[in-house]
């Protein structure tokens, strides 16, 4: 793991949404892999209502982020506050995740999937979004910006074309 890791609280869908996101990220041509699995003892499953020998945690690594799935019970949701962001380098990469992650969720503006089926927020941008959007024209930044507004998910060729003027 490394040294800050992102804790994700679940219901008892941990064990679930490691292994979709693992899956998606491993199928994106993207370093995944599932760590430790730890389970509910006896003592730990009275405390937290949890039956004994569920999951109660799952480590995860997403392209090098470290996660911890938490199955914790209905006491905490997931919110749009916190969104976790795929650069890609690709339409083919922006397709493939917008659509592994939007499936059962809901669509947002900008890139953003305001939550996917385990209620998670997601930004699927391109690397040179960033780039576009801190240039030195501000004209090249107001083109970008009016076609990002428009856009659900993003059209790479659409956004550069904003952004050229054309």
């Amino acid at each position: 793991m490394s040294k800050i890791t992102t804790c994700l609280w679940f219901d008892k869908q941990a064990e679930e949404a490691a292994k979709f996101y693992v899956n998606m990220f491993a199928k994106g041509g993207r370093k995944a892999k599932i760590g430790k699995i730890a389970r509910y003892s006896d003592s730990a499953a009275k405390v937290s209502g949890q039956p004994k020998g569920s999951v109660m945690t799952v480590e995860f690594d997403l392209d090098g982020s470290s996660f911890l799935g938490l199955n914790g019970g209905l006491i905490f949701k997931f919110s749009s506050a916190t969104s976790f962001i795929i650069s890609c380098e690709t339409q083919k990469e922006i397709d493939y995740f917008w659509a592994q992650l939007s499936a059962g969720g809901r669509e947002g503006q900008c890139g953003w999937i305001d939550h996917d089926k385990f209620g998670i927020s997601w930004q699927v941008v391109p690397k040179v979004l960033a780039k576009i959007m801190s240039g030195s024209d501000p004209l090249k930044t107001e083109r970008a910006m009016k076609a990002l507004i428009a856009m659900k998910k993003i059209n790479l060729a659409s956004l550069k074309k904003a952004a050229a003027g054309k």
